[in-house]
C-alpha cells in the first residue's frame, strides 16, 4: 500500500479524540421525533415534538440539518438553509411523515445523495435536490394517508413538483485544510427550463444547552461585516473560539436558538427577544423586528444562531451559483478565500482519489462506482448521539415536570438509568433511524473495516462500554426500547474485522480482540440467564430484529402457560458459542488461560446443538425430519409435569439461521493447545452423542482438523435444497426472507389459537413494529451476507468437495463455495444496470427513468422486493447495505 495523504490522516486519527476526527458529518438528518426528544407521558415521541414545531422549538438533546456538520460534542452546527421565494417555510430540515400518517409507517420524502466521502471527512460531498415550486408538505401528507399498505410510498417525486427538471440540484462540498480549518463551497445549479430565484442561507448555530437548569454557560455568536471580512465569530466555553468567513457580500442575521413559546405554547412572552424561528420570519414573512440584521461595517450583538442570507434572483436555466464558507479555529483571516482554498478543495479531491486507489477497489467502473457511493454513504451517517437516560427519566430543573407515568414501571427505558451516551455513533440511516441498534452497528463495522478499521473497532468497543451495556451484561437494542434483544452477531462482527486487518496489515490487534471478548462473556451469560426460560438449550428473544417474520408478534406474551422457543434465537446463540471459542482460541495462541474459555464455548454449543436435534422440551428440538427445516417451537407445561411443543411450521428465515452455526478447528488449535485438544478429546469420550455435531478430516501428514456443526452434513442439505429452490427462498436478487411457497398464505395455530402469514414480497400489510419494515418476503441484506461467509467457511472445509444443486431441481451441482459467489453476484446486480440498462433496485421509482439527473444517482435501500429487487424501506441505508461494498470488494469471509 503506498502512502499517500488520507492513509497519513488515518495513521494520526486512532481514537475518536483526535484531531481530524474532531469535525465530521455527525449532525443528524432528523432530531424532531425521536425518543430523546419524548417527554411526553404516553411515549408518543412522533406526536410530542413534530416537524411543525422543530422551526420554532429548541431541542434538548441535538441538533438537525441539512447537508450539515458539527464538532464530535455537538456544540456548533453548520448546515444549509434555502428558499424559493414560494415556501412557506425556509427550508432548513428534511421532511418526512410520522408514523402514524405514512402508509408503511414513517418516511422520508425528500431526494438527496451523499456522492463522496474520504474517512476522516477530510473530504465529503453531498447532493440535495430542491424544488423550485412551493414545497407540498400538505400534499405529501396527503398522498401518504391515501396510499394503501400494498402501495409503494410516495415521495417528493410524486406529487409533480420536479416535472421538466424544475429543481434546484444544490451540492455542498467539504474539504478540510486542517482539522479545525474546513473550506465549504456551496453551489445550486437551475436544472429547469425558466429562471427562477433562490436565497441561500448558510447557518451556523450553537446547540442549546443553557435553558434546561443544568448548566447556564451560554456561547456566543457575533456576525461582523467590519474590516471588510463577513464573518461570524463564535465563542463557546469548551470549543475555544472559531470564525466562519463568508464570501461576497450577504446579508448577515442572528437570532438565538430559543424556543418560541409564545407561538407553541401560547404563552405571554419569551424567554429571549430572539428565537430559533426568527431568521425564518424574517426571510420568508418579512418581520424586520423578528432577527438582528446587522448593516455594513458593523457587528451584532451576540446571539446563538446565525446565517448568511444570500439572494439569487433569477439563475439563468443551466446555471450556476456558488458561495464559499471557511470554518477556521480561533480569530480567522482576511486570506480566507485565496490560493489555499482553491488548493485545499483541489488536493483533497485528489487525495480521495488515491485514497480509493489503494483499496483493492473492483475493477468494473460500474462495480467500482457502487462500492464508492455504499462507502460514502456509510461515511456520512456517523452521527452524535448524545442521551443521559436518567436525566431524561428525571426531567430538567428549569424545564416542567415530566409525568410520573414515564417513570413508572411501564415507563420507556426506566431500566436503563445508567446510559451516559455523548459519542459518534453509526446510524442506520440518517433519517428514518438517527439512532443506533446494536446488530446495525455490527453489520456496519465490515464496510467500515475497508476504509477506517480504527473506527470499526472503536465502535464494536463502544457498544460494550460501562456509559451503554447493562450492569447485567445486556447490550442495548435501540433507543425506543433498549432492553428488547437484537441478535448477538457482535462476536461475529469483531472477528471479521480483526481478521480482516490482520490479513491486510499482517497485525492482528489483539488487545481490541480481548477488550471485547471480556464483555462479550457478560453478554452472552445474560443470554443463558435471561433467554432460556425453561433451561434447555432452547432459546426465546422475541423479535430479534426481525420485526413480522412470524405469524405473530414474537416480543409479545402467549396466552398464559405457553411459551416461544425460537428457531433463530437458538441458532444464534450456537453460533455466538461459536464466535467466541474462535476469540478465545486466537488469543490462547499467546495466553493458554484463554483455553479453559474456549472449552467453556464448545461445551455450550454441544448443548445447543444436541437440544436442538431431538431434545429439550417434550423431546423435540427445532429441527424437523418431516420438512428437512427448522421451525419455531411454541410449549407448555403439561398437568403431569412434562411439556409438549408443536412446531411453528412456517418457512422464513428462522429455519435458514442454523446454517450459520459451523465454525473450523484448524490443524494448529490442535498443535498448540494440548489442554484445549485434551479437553475435547474428553467430552467426546464420556458423552459420545456429542459426536454427531463433530466431522473430522485428516490432512498432510497426520493433521487433524474438525468441523462444528449444529446441522450435520444431510441436514445442511437438505436446508439448502429450499433455501435455493427459485419458488421457494431463491430470488433473482439474493435470498428472500420468507419462502414464495407461502404466496397463496398460509394458516397455523400457536398456542391454541388460528393465525395467517403468507409470502410479501415487498411492502408489509400488517402495521406490526410500524409496518415501516417487512421480513415476510423481502431481501435483507444483512441476513443474506451471514449466508454468503457460512458457506465460504463450509466449503474451505470441506475443499469444494460437498457439492448442491444451483438452483434445485437443475441438475448443476457446484460447490458451496460457488453457491456464495453466486449469492454475492446476485445480491450485487440489485445496483448494476441489467440488460435493460436500469438497476432493479430502482424498481418503478423516479430513479429509474431515462432522465440522468435522475438515472446516475445510485440508492441504497433498507431492503428490497423478493420479485422484482426493487428498493423498499428506509431510502439511505448505507448502513447494513453497505456490506454490498464488502461483497464487491473480496473481504475475505466473503470470497
Amino acid at each position: 500500500m503506498s502512502e499517500q495523504a488520507e492513509l497519513g490522516r488515518l495513521a494520526e486519527s486512532g481514537t475518536a479524540e483526535s484531531s481530524w476526527r474532531l469535525w465530521g458529518p455527525y449532525l443528524a438528518g432528523r432530531q424532531w421525533g425521536t425518543v430523546r426528544e419524548d417527554y411526553s407521558g404516553n411515549g408518543d415521541a412522533w406526536g410530542y415534538f413534530s416537524f411543525d414545531q422543530a422551526r420554532s422549538r429548541a431541542y434538548r438533546w441535538g441538533e438537525d440539518g441539512i447537508a450539515g456538520i458539527c464538532d464530535r460534542h455537538g456544540f456548533l452546527n453548520l448546515a444549509v438553509a434555502l428558499w424559493n421565494g414560494k415556501d412557506e417555510i425556509l427550508k432548513e430540515r428534511l421532511f418526512g411523515v410520522t408514523n402514524g400518517e405514512g402508509n408503511h409507517g414513517e418516511d422520508v420524502k425528500e431526494h438527496w445523495w451523499v456522492l463522496d466521502g474520504t474517512p476522516t471527512h477530510s473530504w465529503m460531498r453531498v447532493l440535495y435536490r430542491y424544488p423550485q415550486a412551493a414545497f407540498p408538505y400538505r400534499e405529501l401528507r396527503a398522498l401518504a394517508a391515501e396510499a394503501r399498505r400494498d402501495e409503494r410510498e410516495p415521495k417528493l417525486a410524486d406529487s409533480g413538483v420536479l416535472g421538466e427538471n424544475r429543481f434546484f440540484d444544490v451540492t455542498v462540498t467539504y474539504a478540510k485544510a486542517a482539522p479545525d480549518d474546513i473550506c465549504v463551497e456551496i453551489s445550486a445549479v437551475n436544472q429547469g427550463p425558466d429562471p427562477a430565484p433562490l436565497h441561500l442561507l448558510p447557518q451556523l448555530w450553537f446547540r442549546n444547552t443553557w435553558s434546561w437548569g443544568r448548566d447556564a454557560r451560554r456561547p456566543a455568536l457575533i456576525a461582523s461585516t467590519a474590516d471588510r471580512w463577513t464573518r461570524v465569530l463564535a465563542e463557546h466555553s469548551r470549543l475555544g473560539r472559531y470564525t466562519l468567513h463568508v464570501s461576497g457580500d450577504p446579508t448577515m442575521l442572528v437570532t438565538d436558538n430559543e424556543s418560541d413559546e409564545m407561538v407553541l405554547f401560547g404563552r405571554a412572552a419569551n424567554a429571549s427577544r430572539y428565537t430559533k424561528s426568527g431568521i425564518d420570519n424574517h426571510v420568508v414573512n418579512g418581520v424586520a423586528a423578528a432577527c438582528q440584521v446587522v448593516t455594513p461595517g458593523t457587528a451584532s450583538q451576540p446571539g446563538t444562531k446565525a446565517a448568511a442570507w444570500y439572494r439569487f434572483d433569477a439563475v439563468p436555466p443551466g446555471g450556476e451559483v456558488t458561495v464559499q464558507l471557511r470554518l477556521i479555529a480561533g480569530s480567522g483571516h482576511g486570506r480566507a478565500f485565496g490560493r489555499t482554498f482553491k488548493s485545499t478543495m483541489k488536493d483533497r479531491r485528489k487525495e480521495a482519489e488515491e485514497f480509493y486507489q489503494d483499496l483493492p477497489m473492483p475493477a468494473n467502473p460500474e462495480e467500482n462506482r457502487v462500492v464508492r457511493r455504499a462507502l460514502a454513504g456509510l461515511m456520512w451517517t456517523k452521527q452524535l448521539y448524545r442521551f443521559r437516560v436518567r436525566h431524561w427519566l428525571d426531567g430538567d430543573p428549569a424545564s416542567p415536570p415530566v409525568p410520573p407515568e414515564r417513570r413508572g414501571p411501564q415507563g420507556r427505558n426506566v431500566h436503563w438509568r445508567h446510559l451516559d451516551v455523548a459519542d459518534v455513533l453509526s446510524m442506520p440511516d440518517e433519517w428514518e433511524y438517527p439512532w443506533f441498534a446494536a446488530w446495525d452497528v455490527a453489520f456496519h463495522m465490515l464496510p467500515f473495516a475497508l476504509v477506517d478499521p480504527a473506527f470499526a473497532k472503536e465502535q464494536l468497543l463502544l457498544l460494550c462500554r460501562e456509559w451503554m451495556m447493562h450492569p447485567n451484561g445486556q447490550l442495548p437494542a435501540y433507543e425506543w426500547s433498549f432492553g428488547d434483544v437484537n441478535p448477538p452477531v457482535h462476536a461475529w462482527a469483531s472477528l471479521q474485522v480483526y481478521r480482516a486487518e490482520e490479513q491486510r496489515t499482517g497485525f492482528g490487534d489483539r488487545v481490541f480482540l480481548a477488550r471485547v471478548f471480556h464483555k462479550l462473556l457478560l453478554n452472552f451469560s445474560w443470554w443463558v440467564n435471561n433467554k432460556d426460560a425453561d433451561g434447555n438449550y432452547l432459546f426465546e428473544g422475541g423479535f430479534l430484529g426481525m420485526d413480522n417474520i412470524g405469524p405473530v408478534n414474537r416480543s409479545a406474551r402467549l396466552p398464559e402457560g405457553w411459551w416461544f422457543e425460537q428457531s433463530d434465537a437458538t441458532s444464534w446463540m450456537a453460533t455466538y458459542a461459536l464466535h467466541l471459542m474462535q476469540i478465545a482460541l486466537e488469543l490462547a495462541r499467546e495466553d493458554e488461560a484463554y483455553e479453559d474459555v474456549a472449552t467453556k464455548f464448545v461445551e455450550h454449543f454441544l448443548g445447543i446443538a444436541q437440544a436442538s436435534a431431538r431434545f429439550g422440551s417434550a423431546s423435540r428440538g427445532i429441527w424437523d425430519e418431516r420438512d428437512g427445516f427448522c421451525y419455531d417451537l411454541v410449549s407448555r407445561h403439561t398437568p403431569d409435569g412434562g411439556v409438549e411443543s408443536q412446531p411453528v411450521r412456517v418457512r422464513s428465515m428462522v429455519g435458514l439461521i442454523p446454517v450459520l452455526a459451523a465454525a473450523t478447528l484448524e490443524p494448529w488449535v490442535f498443535d498448540e493447545l494440548p489442554h484445549f485438544a485434551e479437553r475435547l478429546n474428553y467430552l467426546l469420550r464420556h458423552q459420545p452423542e456429542f459426536g454427531q455435531f463433530i466431522t473430522w478430516q485428516t490432512g498432510i501428514k497426520g493433521k487433524r482438523r474438525a468441523l462444528l456443526s449444529l446441522l450435520d452434513e444431510d441436514k445442511v442439505r437438505r436446508v439448502l435444497a429450499c433455501m435455493l429452490d427459485e419458488s421457494e427462498f431463491l430470488s433473482p436478487y439474493g435470498i428472500r426472507s420468507m419462502s414464495a411457497a407461502h404466496r397463496d398464505g398460509l394458516a397455523v395455530e400457536i398456542a391454541g389459537e388460528h393465525h395467517g402469514v403468507g409470502y410479501e414480497p415487498g411492502e408489509s400489510r400488517t402495521p406490526m413494529f410500524g409496518g415501516n419494515s417487512n421480513w415476510r418476503g423481502p431481501i435483507w441484506f444483512p441476513t443474506n451476507a451471514l449466508l454468503v461467509e457460512a458457506l465460504h467457511g463450509l466449503d474451505g472445509f470441506h475443499g469444494g468437495e460437498f457439492e448442491v444443486e444451483l438452483p434445485t431441481g437443475s441438475g448443476r451441482h457446484v460447490p458451496l463455495g460457488a453457491v456464495a459467489a453466486d449469492l454475492s453476484r446476485r445480491l450485487a446486480s440489485l445496483f448494476l444496470p441489467g440488460p435493460d440498462g436500469h438497476r432493479p433496485a430502482d424498481g418503478k421509482r423516479v430513479e429509474a427513468s431515462e432522465n440522468p439527473l435522475w438515472s446516475e444517482h445510485i440508492t441504497f435501500n433498507e431492503y428490497f422486493d423478493g420479485d422484482t429487487g426493487e428498493g423498499l424501506g428506509a431510502a439511505h441505508q448505507t448502513g447494513w447495505t453497505a456490506l454490498v461494498a464488502v461483497l464487491l470488494t473480496g473481504w475475505p469471509g466473503m470470497r
